[in-house]
């Protein structure tokens, strides 16, 4: 029930990331803050925070420089969930936000820019505390930065930067609950979603929001490829954000997977053996996690051609991987073991397919590895 509360404390946060980045400021302004934010989707964060600060002394009172210069602060945790160090100046830039919306508010208290910043800054904090688990404070930012959002709609209903926020909210929703049913007595307390609507509203935001078509994007291609299982409609966006971006390990990431989906096998491959030279060249958001990712996927696609000998040292090599990153079997782990058994019985050693099928069900059942496992326990996988 704790894990389902962080899911719907991060959705209220979620409500207003739309809202947040329609900025109203010079042109000048404008310009500097548009090839800061393309610096920080292509994970050149030194460049953004030196766009950002120009705005910031040019503009010291508007709250738009000050908003994106944490969001660099943002994508350096989550593009490294695990690394904390981060946090500290995230906060304080988020602290910041608030302070000069709050200056703007106590003169002008239904201005739009102040209010569209002030949700934006709730919104990514609450998404902070649900990664952190500090879900009274998520719940509490979530809150307030809903209202704040619905204050917006009533201000310009029409703003497509706002449907991000509004898209978001009536998607997942309606999306979450049926896919964690636990969530559907949370949902009771809060407005009913709506998942053609909030689709709709997204995608246009993808087409014609100013400052945040790209998130909806990102926001798209979760929602068809993890909840509408249709990658073919999760690819239209990964490609085009990977093909704007290629430095973003998020956004190759999602291209890789959807080709895993709808290939062809050897772009697949490509793909995932370049996500794995930059984790070794060390590039910025190549972590151990997407070096996991790439060697399970190289040895799927060694496997899928009948290279078996390479697909055994890739999936050896993935589960090593698994041991040093998890702290409990994972679902890379189970499937990895799952697809050694498989690369053992079409090299015809059973024993030691066996072996693996039972260490496979020795653990959580993931995604059916149980009723795989035991499949080809019975009969050899071919």
């Amino acid at each position: 029930m704790i894990k389902c509360l962080l899911v719907i404390f991060a959705l209220l946060a979620l409500t207003s990331r739309g809202s947040s980045q329609w900025v109203l400021i010079h042109s000048d302004g404008d310009t500097i803050l548009r090839r800061g934010i393309g610096h920080i989707y292509n994970v050149e964060f030194n460049e953004a925070h030196k766009a950002f600060s120009t705005v910031i002394a040019k503009y010291p009172t508007n709250p738009a420089g000050y908003f994106l210069d944490a969001m660099i602060e943002w994508w350096r945790i989550y593009l490294d969930r695990r690394n904390t160090s981060y946090d500290g100046a995230f906060l304080q830039k988020i602290d910041k936000v608030l302070l000069v919306c709050d200056a703007m508010l106590d003169s002008t208290p239904h201005n739009i820019t102040a209010l569209f910043f002030k949700g934006g800054a709730l919104g990514f904090r609450g998404r902070y505390h649900a990664m952190r688990e500090n879900m009274f404070s998520a719940a509490d930012d979530g809150r307030i930065a809903l209202g704040i959002l619905q204050e917006c709609q009533k201000i310009a209903p029409g703003n497509h930067d706002i449907m991000l926020g509004t898209g978001l909210y009536n998607y997942y929703a309606a999306a979450m609950p049926e896919k964690y049913p636990a969530l559907k007595t949370v949902m009771i307390f809060l407005p009913r979603g709506d998942k053609s609507l909030g689709l709709a509203q997204l995608k246009a935001a993808a087409r014609r929001a100013k400052y945040s078509a790209n998130e909806a994007k990102v926001v798209l291609i979760q929602a068809y490829f993890d909840f509408e299982k249709s990658p073919a409609e999760a690819m239209e966006f990964a490609r085009d954000l990977y093909g704007q971006y290629p430095m973003n390990p998020a956004f190759q990431r999602a291209f890789g997977r959807c080709l895993v989906s709808l290939g062809p096998l050897d772009s697949m491959e490509l793909v995932w053996r370049d996500v794995l030279v930059r984790y070794m060249d060390k590039k910025t958001g190549y972590d151990k996690l997407a070096a996991r990712e790439a060697l399970y996927y190289i040895g799927v696609a060694r496997m899928m051609n009948r290279d078996l000998d390479m697909a055994l040292k890739y999936m050896f090599k993935c589960d090593e991987a698994c041991r040093v990153v998890d702290e409990d079997p994972s679902g890379y782990m189970v499937r990895t073991n799952l697809k050694i058994g498989q690369i053992f019985d079409l090299q015809g050693k059973r024993d030691q397919a066996i072996k693996q099928y039972r260490k496979v069900l020795a653990w959580d059942d993931t995604n059916g590895s149980h009723a795989d496992a035991e499949r080809f326990i019975q009969s050899a996988y071919r």
